[in-house]
């Protein structure tokens, strides 16, 4: 139990970060009108994911029952399955613009063709710092970014590069229920 608390302590900063600039990726795909509805899957590797303890099946269990939800640990990397629903596609602004629970707030923005890029400014009790985040789009269907951060998280320096791909899988998300969706302008 104590390996697994640990392991999660140092998951947090990472997940945080790994959930939102996933879905920040999503953000710049609605404002070009690009991404096509239903469910993704973004894999992201970094560093610090292949340098993490494996998590026996015992203690994911053990997490899962103290009501942790872990992403899905693979290929030393993480992989998360997003939802997007048909009107977050037609969305003309990215759904997070605003400060996130995590603190964090995503800043100039730009979008060049296929290309697009963000600054992340992060300054909440768990993450204070800036990241970088550039990608691209390759059709409606794939994407790829990546994600330069440096800062402090539970009031240790940290300094993370992550590279991120996603795919589309299916038009319907089966059980996995899309992020909250802004009103339309």
């Amino acid at each position: 139990m104590e390996f697994a608390m640990s392991l999660y302590r140092k998951m947090i900063p990472l997940s945080l970060l790994s959930a939102l600039i996933a879905s920040l990726a999503f953000g710049n795909a609605y404002a070009a009108g690009k991404m096509k509805p239903g469910l993704w899957e973004m894999h992201m590797q970094s560093d610090e994911m292949k340098n993490m303890p494996q998590i026996s099946p015992e203690q994911m269990e053990q997490m899962k029952k103290m009501g942790v939800k872990m992403p899905t640990m693979q290929d030393g990397g993480m992989a998360v399955k997003v939802c997007v629903s048909k009107e977050m596609s037609e969305q003309e602004q990215p759904p997070l613009a605003q400060k996130q629970h995590s603190g964090c707030t995503p800043q100039n923005m730009k979008q060049n063709g296929n290309e697009y890029s963000m600054e992340l400014v992060c300054d909440g009790p768990e993450l204070k710092g800036i990241g970088m985040v550039k990608g691209s789009y390759n059709g409606s269907d794939s994407m790829r970014s990546s994600y330069d951060f440096k800062g402090v998280s539970h009031g240790k320096p940290m300094t993370q590069h992550m590279e991120s791909k996603g795919k589309w899988l299916a038009a319907d998300c089966g059980d996995v229920k899309p992020a909250g969706v802004m009103p339309k302008k």
